[in-house]
């Protein structure tokens, strides 16, 4: 099995940085590559270890995404990351905005709004349990789940219940038994009584409006998992320090110390798993989750850095890749549709123009209905549960949407802002060169190689040469360089293999 110290010889870096930049960002956009294999190698070993290490060691950013409606949050979000230089920190902010899932138009507060994506940035590399305690008081989720009307009357079960089943455990462990009962969120919702939001938009526990065990004898002490998931018998109380404001850390104390039937922690488990779905492919083995977890100790440090070391240089994450030296033994992912249009756009150079972020081409639309039509507009998630992954993005309308969005690509020749005669080798630019020549030069910019097959390749080559008429292509010509290589490259980013990890 591949480890942190599994060398890559030199020969097969590029083939390795396309997959791990693909996998963790957007791309891999020209740039990023020329900027990785000038430091893998120098300033970084050539190992998988040193390859995650100069991913994660890129300078992060943190979103500013202030506006006043989500349009302009949702703008401003993909503006940051088409001009972002770490993208694996704002692809894994993707992640996890999908994981603690909050829809802007029902938060309908935009400083919120902004604040919770703030916390992703914050967050996204760092401590989980830390994260989980903050998006406890982060604002925009308790408008979304009702927090903020949770009083010690009728105590709402709607974050306990998320808190268990989406952000923490999971209804059911990887052998398929359940982690929790109802007993267990009703008094996780009792822990929550009292939560509001003041006028400067800080979580504060009113004290008058919690539950306390002495007003409401008949609902029993506050505690969880009664000699169950690792827990003695009385369980575990959550008001140890006494009741009031600490009983929501103490919540999430408790929920990750769980185990699952095979006595395995429960959250470190569900975390990796969903993680390795999301950078590697869908349903991980259970004994490579058990890898790497054991492998960045996330089961006790929390460390979601460490946990993405382990997962960035495990055999798993390059089972995907079918470039050699790799041979694609898994099945691929679903680009999700903001993957999909921020790598076509990084990969092409192309802009959206003004504050609507307008493709100037084919139809001319902002890059939100782009998205909108594809499935996606991040900030307005369709549920709790976030976006169906997979098989969930593909259907007839939003294939056809990002067959448009490619078109439209590839017409922004008017405005001078899609030049692909650039974006090629330089020798392939001036001089008549060989179709295939041009051809493997497409495919590599928009990071392809190795991806198609050679029929693929085959046909990619037979448009560019009329089915074999003219197998040497002159760009200086107006029709070769606005008809022909604009279209082989519509072509490429519609077909299947640009779709997928």
């Amino acid at each position: 099995m591949g480890d942190e110290n599994t060398p890559i010889q030199e020969e097969d870096l590029e083939a390795v940085l396309r997959h791990v930049l693909g996998r963790t960002g957007f791309g891999p956009a020209a740039r990023d590559m020329k900027k990785a294999t000038r430091k893998v190698g120098k300033a970084f070993p050539m190992t998988r270890g040193g390859v995650a290490d100069y991913v994660l060691g890129l300078k992060r950013k943190v979103l500013k995404a202030k506006g006043d409606e989500l349009f302009d949050i949702h703008n401003k979000w993909v503006k940051h990351l088409l001009k972002g230089k770490t993208p694996l920190l704002d692809k894994i902010v993707l992640f996890w905005h999908d994981h603690f899932s909050v829809s802007a138009s029902v938060v309908d507060e935009p400083e919120a709004v902004t604040l919770h994506l703030e916390n992703h940035y914050t967050y996204a590399l760092g401590n989980f349990k830390d994260y989980v305690k903050a998006i406890n008081k982060d604002p925009a989720m308790m408008i979304f789940l009702n927090t903020n009307k949770n009083n010690k009357d009728i105590p709402n079960e709607n974050y306990a219940r998320e808190l268990c089943e989406l952000f923490t455990l999971g209804v059911f462990d990887l052998n398929g038994l359940e982690n929790y009962s109802q007993d267990d969120i009703v008094q996780i919702a009792r822990a929550f009584t009292g939560w509001k939001i003041n006028g400067d938009g800080e979580a504060y526990l009113k004290i008058n409006k919690h539950d306390f065990m002495a007003e409401f004898p008949g609902r029993g002490p506050k505690v969880l998992f009664d000699n169950a998931y690792g827990f003695p018998p009385g369980g575990a109380s959550f008001t140890t320090g006494g009741e009031g404001e600490n009983e929501i850390d103490e919540v999430v104390d408790i929920l990750f110390a769980h185990t699952d039937s095979d006595g395995e922690n429960t959250v470190a488990r569900r975390t990796a798993f969903r993680l390795l779905e999301y950078f590697a492919y869908a349903s991980p083995d259970k004994s490579v989750v058990d890898d790497v977890v054991s492998a960045s100790s996330f089961d006790t440090t929390w460390d979601i850095e460490a946990l993405m070391r382990a997962i960035m240089v495990h055999d798993a994450f390059y089972e995907t890749a079918a470039e050699a030296p790799f041979s694609a033994a898994t099945k691929k992912s679903v680009k999700w549709p903001i993957d999909y249009v921020v790598g076509a756009m990084r990969m092409t150079k192309m802009k959206g123009k003004g504050r609507e972020l307008i493709l100037r081409g084919g139809d001319w639309m902002p890059l939100f209905d782009h998205l909108a039509n594809m499935g996606q507009i991040i900030g307005e998630p369709p549920s709790v549960f976030g976006w169906d992954w997979e098989e969930g993005w593909v259907s007839s309308s939003t294939l056809l949407a990002r067959y448009e969005f490619a078109r439209d690509i590839a017409n922004a020749r008017s405005q001078g802002r899609f030049k692909p005669e650039k974006l090629i080798d330089k020798e392939l630019r001036k001089d008549p060169a060989a179709a295939a020549d041009i051809a493997d030069s497409v495919i590599n910019v928009l990071g392809l190689t190795g991806q198609l097959t050679a029929a693929e390749r085959d046909e990619v080559i037979e448009y560019l040469t009329d089915n074999g008429v003219n197998p040497i292509l002159d760009l200086s010509n107006d029709f070769v360089r606005n008809v022909k290589l604009h279209g082989v490259f519509a072509l490429l980013m519609q077909s299947p293999a640009f779709q997928l990890h």
